[in-house]
């Protein structure tokens, strides 16, 4: 017999459609991508609003609301000894060209909203929000503490939610919405490798390439530009004029090749989903080049393989599988280290095998490196160790069951090479939030039903209540 709990919450959470919607909506349309720091705004103006909203709007549903200095905040309610936690984040990525709907609009088309963050992750966050307020409204006795936490800098490095382990408890049980149904179980290392090597110099000599937005999204757009000799100048031209790429476009400036390269922008974690434009420039770099440097320009190429062998560091285990790579920046000449212009910096950001260790995959690849014919250096900018909860773990059990019980679907835990708030705050696992004909985060044209967004509240809320009650 269907529980009358859970039958209350659904049928609270649908007459509340249109409010979930509309606030999602206005939480949508704040660019909220990370911009310079301001006073109580560590990740900037948009981030600031948008944190405002949400904690402005938890105190309209009778919540306490806590800022933690614009880091991260919390709406919390009811008492107990357990803590029930959904972490989701209202920072977004950048936008990039080729939008059909305006980025910050959330447009209404053909049943799906269309923004940036839509379900990477403030139309997920905005569904778990009101999940809780659902229960808040109809459990007004629930025994335990509920908290929704909205954190500012997810896509960016995780600092919200150092600050608040800083100073605040861990969950007994919290979930991230912000992965694939019904979970996942297993979340696959995270690291952020800056490969420098030696631009190769000659009569085919590189004056800039440039491309990439984050270390993860792949790379939608890149140029360069390059000085060729006039011994050279015959040869390069006549490879130039036949290339087959039609996605990299050339144009003559008296001795310098100018060159854009279209890409498809994807997130790093599925690097293969995209296309990366800066394998094209080096593509073409390999292919138009006098034949002194080709080989040179083919292990800057292959250095943009997704599966990571070009920087020696490919392979897979059994839990999560392959491991990937995405060059997600990609910049010359060097301004960083400017004792070194004449070098070529990768970003490259690796989503690694839940069983191995990052610091050995770094020897793996300073290794490789060494051996190349370009000379080549690396640093570690970053690196986050796999998240990995076993199947039988009651966390894991509880959303398996409830996502079942809500969608008659059995579906086997995942596993991903995407990052989540499960890997920075103990007790938690992400979980699903969108179905197929949903829109992929981070990229252009980002979507999410929105009948989507109503179911997911629904499973949420069920979810929430599991939790709270289960022994």
């Amino acid at each position: 017999m269907p529980d009358p709990t859970i039958a209350k919450l659904h049928d609270w959470l649908r007459a509340h459609e249109d409010e979930l919607l509309k606030d999602t909506i206005q939480v949508l349309q704040i660019d909220s991508i990370e911009s310079e720091a301001q006073p109580n705004a560590p990740y900037g103006e948009g981030n600031r609003k948008v944190l405002d909203f949400v904690l402005k709007r938890a105190q309209d549903f009778g919540m306490a609301a806590t800022d933690l200095e614009g880091h991260i905040g919390y709406a919390e309610f009811g008492q107990g000894e357990k803590l029930i936690m959904t972490l989701g984040h209202l920072d977004v990525v950048p936008v990039g060209p080729g939008w059909k709907h305006a980025p910050f609009g959330a447009a209404i088309d053909n049943g799906y909203l269309y923004a940036r963050g839509s379900t990477d992750d403030k139309g997920p966050t905005m569904a778990a929000f009101y999940a809780m307020r659902a229960i808040k409204e109809c459990v007004p006795d629930i025994p335990a503490r509920m908290r929704a936490v909205f954190g500012c800098d997810e896509e960016s490095g995780f600092c919200c939610v150092e600050r608040y382990m800083k100073t605040e408890e861990p969950p007994t049980y919290g979930v991230a919405p912000d992965s694939g149904w019904p979970l996942y179980h297993a979340e696959k290392g995270i690291a952020d490798f800056l490969i420098t090597a030696e631009m190769p110099k000659g009569d085919f000599e590189v004056l800039k390439v440039e491309g990439g937005q984050r270390p993860n999204i792949v790379i939608d757009s890149c140029r360069a530009r390059v000085r060729v000799s006039s011994a050279a100048r015959a040869e390069v031209e006549e490879k130039v004029a036949g290339y087959w790429d039609k996605n990299v476009a050339c144009r003559w400036n008296a001795d310098v090749l100018e060159v854009e390269a279209t890409g498809k922008a994807a997130h790093g974690a599925n690097p293969y989903v995209g296309d990366n434009a800066a394998g094209r420039i080096f593509r073409l770099f390999n292919e138009v080049a006098p034949f002194q440097v080709q080989a040179q320009f083919e292990e800057l190429l292959k250095m943009c393989q997704t599966s990571g062998a070009g920087i020696g560091i490919d392979g897979r285990d059994d839990v999560a599988g392959e491991l990937t790579c995405n060059v997600g920046i990609v910049s010359f000449p060097n301004t960083s280290t400017p004792q070194h212009p004449n070098t070529v910096q990768l970003l490259c950001n690796i989503r690694y095998p839940v069983t191995w260790k990052g610091a050995e995959m770094a020897e793996r690849c300073r290794a490789f490196l060494s051996k190349l014919k370009l000379k080549c250096s690396m640093a570690v900018e970053r690196d986050s160790s796999p998240l990995y909860f076993p199947l039988d773990h009651p966390l894991v059990k509880a959303v398996c069951e409830v996502y079942e019980e809500e969608t008659g679907e059995k579906r086997t835990p995942g596993t991903m090479g995407g990052g989540t708030y499960a890997r920075a705050i103990p007790n938690c696992v992400s979980i699903g939030t969108c179905w197929e004909g949903d829109g992929q985060a981070h990229e252009t044209d980002e979507r999410i039903a929105i009948q989507s967004l109503f179911r997911a509240s629904r499973i949420y809320a069920h979810l929430f209540y599991r939790l709270a009650t289960m022994d």
